[in-house]
């Protein structure tokens, strides 16, 4: 049996009874004449502003100047956007070269760990210009980004940006037929919704640094816990993901998790022999 698109337009959230393949996508939330309001850009919108208020809170616990809180956000944020915008290009240069204008404004394509190299670097700009302590000043921005991940991700998976995992025949495996992304597959194939194992982990990784987050001293132990955990969860993850293996049966994104979760471990050792000397 043939499982039947849901809703013959780019907006679709509901369950086909006769295959049982959840199709929770919502690519617009209004469209207002010229105005559309995409759930991808509400949902990171929302995110930027949560990991605002955490980090916000977090300068003013350390005794740093809670007004820039948001503001680093921002850097942040259009660091990590304009890192993982430029990974792709740099991943597939044929098609950037093909179409360039629609290529950089397409909603999808944007590579977490170029995001996360992104980020740390609009960040250390933000940091050198306030002059502000880099590590206490981390630790605070590490403490939000978990949370605003998890939210960004559900944008992921209500855009249907080609996110999604392998093939499964598992009951909460879902279709993507709307997706901003071609959505290839032949009728009743279900995949896993990564995006959703993502959000939950990253909330699970929130909630953990936020009930320890006075544990976490000195300088640099609440990044360290960041990288490990984030690094930790990405990497299994991708054994769920399509992705392509490049070395050692490993994704891109797990030869660059294993590199984080090192440096966070030893941002982690740091603090130990700083507290024992």
């Amino acid at each position: 049996m043939q499982c039947p698109r849901l809703l013959e337009s780019s907006q679709t959230f509901g369950y086909d009874r006769a295959c049982h393949a959840v199709s929770a996508m919502y690519p617009i939330i209004v469209r207002v004449g010229p105005v559309t309001i995409y759930s991808f850009g509400l949902m990171m919108a929302v995110a930027f502003l949560v990991s605002g208020l955490i980090v916000t809170k977090e300068l003013g616990r350390k005794g740093l100047d809670a007004n820039l809180g948001s503001s680093l956000v921002v850097w942040a944020a259009v660091g990590g956007l304009v890192g993982a915008r430029l990974w792709v290009i740099v991943d597939d240069l044929a098609g950037f070269l093909d179409a360039p204008l629609s290529f950089v404004l397409s909603g999808a394509g944007f590579v977490w760990y170029g995001g996360l190299a992104g980020g740390i670097g609009a960040m250390s700009a933000f940091i050198r210009k306030h002059r502000l302590p880099w590590l206490a000043t981390a630790d605070c921005v590490a403490a939000g980004v978990p949370l605003g991940h998890a939210i960004g991700r559900i944008g992921c998976q209500l855009a249907g940006d080609g996110d999604w995992g392998k093939e499964t025949t598992l009951p909460w495996g879902m279709a993507y037929p709307n997706a901003i992304i071609g959505w290839d597959y032949p009728p009743g194939v279900r995949v896993h919704p990564t995006p959703l194992y993502e959000a939950a982990l990253y909330a699970t990784i929130f909630a953990v640094l936020w009930g320890t987050r006075r544990r976490l001293e000195p300088a640099g132990a609440m990044l360290g816990s960041y990288l490990v955990l984030a690094g930790v969860a990405r990497f299994l993850i991708e054994f769920l993901r399509t992705e392509p293996r490049i070395a050692f049966g490993l994704t891109a994104a797990q030869l660059f998790s294993i590199g984080i979760v090192v440096a966070g471990l030893a941002l982690l050792v740091r603090g130990r022999l700083a507290r024992a000397a």
